[in-house]
């Protein structure tokens, strides 16, 4: 089964930027979207951004628009998340989803199949 392992995390200053990466075994072959979630402290697990791999159509929570992209990398193994101008609100687990199928309800939990373990991104002054 597919294999999802992100990196990229660390602490930065409100107003910096960090590129989070996801690994995923099998991406070519069966992770037609692919979806970037995110778990602040006492905070429900929320939708970032989604990716259809095939087109590399992208979409994005209204909190994060604007500031995050979304992309893949030269291997169809990879994506990334870019993230500038962060904000203290953007501190949290992120976490790495994969699904097997192109589907229109990329900012729901439950349409994804795989989770990587997630990496740890803090914000603060």
């Amino acid at each position: 089964q597919v294999q999802l392992v992100e990196s990229g995390g660390g602490s930065v200053q409100p107003g910096g930027s960090l590129r989070l990466s996801c690994a995923a075994s099998g991406y070519t072959y069966s992770s037609a979207t692919m979806g970037w979630f995110r778990q602040g402290p006492g905070k429900e697990r929320e939708w970032v951004a989604s990716i259809y791999t095939s087109d590399g159509l992208s979409y994005y929570a209204d909190s994060v628009k604007g500031r995050f992209t979304f992309s893949q990398g030269n291997a169809k193994n990879t994506v990334h998340l870019q993230m500038n101008s962060l904000k203290p609100e953007d501190s949290a687990v992120y976490y790495c989803a994969a699904a097997t199928a192109r589907t229109s309800a990329f900012y729901l939990r439950g349409a994804y199949t795989f989770w990587g373990q997630g990496t740890q991104v803090t914000v603060s002054s």
